[in-house]
């Protein structure tokens, strides 16, 4: 296994995989210490004294009664259809 991965990158300055090699040094970087922490917890006992108000808020709010009242007429209705509103259907409307 090619640990640079130059079998990926194909030829390069025209010659072929096998024939090429470079001479890279091994390097070695330090970065700066990470700080791990360990957290334990123990019980400590604290009083909390609430105090609770109870406020009675009274409120005035609508309700509604509904009277109705009820009347009669009477109406004539012809039974003869005039001409100008009887409607046609939609379809014989488009075509043109």
């Amino acid at each position: 296994m090619n640990r640079n991965n130059y079998d990926t990158l194909g030829n390069v300055g025209g010659m072929t995989d096998a024939g090429f090699c470079p001479d890279c040094p091994t390097q070695t970087i330090y970065d700066p210490p990470i700080t791990q922490y360990e957290n334990y917890f123990h019980p400590q006992i604290v009083n909390v004294v609430q105090n609770i108000e109870t406020v009675k808020q009274h409120h005035c709010c609508p309700v509604y009664q509904h009277y109705y009242t009820h009347t009669e007429k009477n109406v004539m209705v012809s039974s003869v259809k005039r001409g100008k509103n009887v409607k046609t259907s939609s379809k014989k409307r488009s075509k043109k």
